[in-house]
């Protein structure tokens, strides 16, 4: 009888040994879920993906057929992060919804354009036409930034909200004159005898396409985040190394050819890690004044309801620990 009491005792204490070394082993952080749209900016992740850098189980890449798409996701709480524009970021960030922006992917120097007919030549030549765009996405902004500087209001145009997918079809069917619009859409434009009325070398510096989490991201999965960068300067590094390589490997997934996606590169400026340090870190992150003078024209033009300090969405924290 004492050697079954024994046991049983024993085996109860090591029970509760085993119940408190349990809850002394960290639980696995899940995996991260990041939202894109179909854009040249973007492809790197999925490059990172292809070459082993970024494993499914730690970031699992969700694309979305737009960038509409994209925000709406991360706004029902479908995915952890996404890759938007700094005006998008301030729209949800006015929203409550926490954003924060943890890197850099790249500045637009040509990438957003506005095309029109074979036989236009400037903005102007829409007046009184149906254009394209993407509501509640960058393509608004790009369409009044567009039309200010060419002397144009919204009223001088016919505004037809279509998901940025969709618009090829419908100027090759002749149903809009016109759509703001990104590669490879516009390359698609141009192949069937669109031109180019405008755009982003008009605007430096304003376009701004970023990786966002959410600020409970940052709290809980701070490794996994970090495995994000060390994952997308892999894949820059393996890009500037192999360029041919790499191109071809992303052409495939945006349905072009190596070549044609290295030439819409050409329109995109992609910061280092050094870059983007600056860009948002330090005491005076360099994408401040930037933010500030977009977050002035947003607010003029109605785009953005209030003001917001933009130091406050960006979080360099991940990107400054990583290691050298």
């Amino acid at each position: 009888m004492k050697t079954w009491l024994r046991r049983t005792l024993l085996s109860c204490a090591l029970a509760g040994i085993a119940l408190v070394l349990a809850g002394c082993v960290r639980e696995p952080e899940p995996a991260l879920r990041i939202g894109t749209n179909v854009w040249i900016g973007s492809e790197p992740l999925y490059l990172a993906r292809e070459l082993g850098y970024l494993a499914p189980k730690t970031v699992q890449l969700l694309e979305y057929p737009s960038a509409s798409e994209v925000l709406r996701a991360f706004r029902n709480q479908a995915i952890d992060g996404m890759v938007i524009s700094l005006d998008e970021l301030f729209g949800l960030a006015v929203e409550g919804m926490m954003p924060r922006a943890i890197l850099v992917v790249d500045v637009s120097n040509g990438a957003d354009a506005i095309v029109g007919r074979a036989g236009m030549k400037t903005m102007k030549d829409l007046q009184g036409k149906r254009v394209a765009v993407e509501s509640g996405a960058l393509g608004a902004f790009v369409l009044s930034r567009a039309l200010a500087l060419n002397g144009m209001q919204a009223s001088d145009i016919t505004v037809v909200q279509m998901e940025s997918n969709e618009q090829p079809s419908a100027f090759e069917k002749g149903q809009v004159d016109g759509a703001v619009t990104f590669d490879p859409y516009r390359a698609q434009l141009l192949q069937n005898g669109g031109a180019t009325l405008f755009d982003s070398t008009r605007i430096p510096g304003e376009i701004v396409d970023m990786v966002v989490v959410r600020q409970s991201v940052l709290d809980k999965q701070s490794k996994t985040v970090q495995t994000l960068l060390v994952g997308w300067f892999k894949a820059i590094d393996y890009l500037q190394r192999e360029p041919a390589d790499a191109a071809r490997r992303m052409g495939i997934r945006q349905q072009t050819t190596g070549e044609q996606y290295l030439a819409g590169l050409r329109g995109l400026h992609i910061p280092s890690r050094e870059e983007n340090l600056k860009m948002i870190g330090g005491a005076t992150p360099e994408l401040v004044p930037a933010g500030r003078r977009l977050m002035d024209l947003m607010l003029q033009a109605k785009l953005l309801p209030v003001g917001l300090k933009i130091e406050e969405v960006l979080a360099p924290a991940p990107l400054e620990g990583l290691p050298p």
